[in-house]
């Protein structure tokens, strides 16, 4: 299978891009620079020059692709504006598969979710969700399965990670060593799904291959991290006090992360290992945290 991958030399795309070739399929990966694509040239796929902007681009790469795998995603940006560009870029890529039976795979996130219990597959998502925005992209992509296209959402955790500073966890090592504290809000039982990024690729692989049209998949390994256990693990790796951050003072401490902290947002995967036979095996959050390069040679 020829497949288009978007965001392929990023940190969970060039993870799926060697899934894929190690599988024995060809990749065509997006870059928008020189230096994306040596990347992509040295996992052994072809470029194709573009960016989220160039809808043409990628209207071509997917229309001359058995399945495209859409991950990138304008971060950095305000999140509401990267969510509609998502959205036209997952509009693109659909018309360019309208008819032809074949594989779609776009990317949201399980804090589309409500919060608060155990969310599942089946869960539409909630307006009042941290992640909300996302969720025109998701309408967008399971339209196509009515018009001919085998188009499936993968929700990914929102902690994907694998032994090096990155993702929630890096950021909140950031703000323990900047603030000279391990924070948490109220008991800290507030939950984060996480998901080993050799598995989050192996879903994609899977779900390229095999997902039903309308199909939404949970990237989920571990259903919920409590960010307590989170934030003493990064205290005693850095020799600070871990204790909860009054919530008056949450944006003061953790600044943009400060609404995800006091989300408790778990999320299960149970239908789509069933579905697509997919068991996560990889080390878990804290694991990672914890024998990673989360923390820099001094700290090991």
């Amino acid at each position: 299978m020829r497949v288009f991958v978007t965001g392929a030399s990023g940190f969970i795309g060039s993870a799926v891009v060697a899934e894929l070739r190690r599988a024995g399929h060809q990749v065509i990966g997006l870059a928008r620079s020189r230096e994306s694509s040596d990347r992509l040239v040295g996992l052994g796929a072809e470029v194709r020059l573009a960016t989220l902007a160039d809808l043409d681009r990628l209207r071509a790469g997917a229309a001359a692709a058995d399945g495209v795998i859409h991950l990138a995603f304008r971060h950095g940006e305000p999140f509401e504006e990267a969510a509609e560009t998502d959205r036209q870029v997952i509009e693109a890529l659909g018309d360019a598969l309208g008819g032809s039976d074949r594989p779609l795979v776009v990317t949201s996130g399980t804090l589309v979710l409500p919060a608060g219990r155990v969310g599942t597959e089946a869960d539409a998502p909630d307006p009042a969700a941290p992640a909300a925005a996302r969720a025109a992209g998701e309408r967008a992509a399971l339209a196509f399965a009515a018009r001919g296209v085998r188009a499936s959402v993968i929700r990914l955790a929102p902690s994907v990670h694998e032994r090096e500073k990155r993702g929630f966890a890096g950021a909140l090592i950031d703000i323990a060593e900047r603030s000279g504290v391990s924070g948490y809000l109220g008991d800290g039982s507030q939950r984060w799904p996480a998901l080993h990024r050799q598995d989050a690729a192996r879903l994609y692989r899977l779900a390229v291959e095999h997902a039903p049209a309308g199909s939404v998949l949970h990237g989920v390994g571990e259903q919920g991290v409590a960010l307590r256990a989170i934030a003493e693990l990064i205290a005693a790796r850095l020799g600070l006090p871990a204790r909860p951050v009054p919530a008056e003072q949450a944006e003061a401490h953790f600044g943009w992360l400060a609404t995800l902290v006091g989300t408790d947002a778990p999320a299960s995967s149970q239908a789509t290992r069933v579905l697509l036979s997919w068991e996560p095996s990889y080390p878990g959050l804290l694991d990672d945290v914890q024998h990673g390069d989360f923390f820099g040679e001094a700290q090991r």
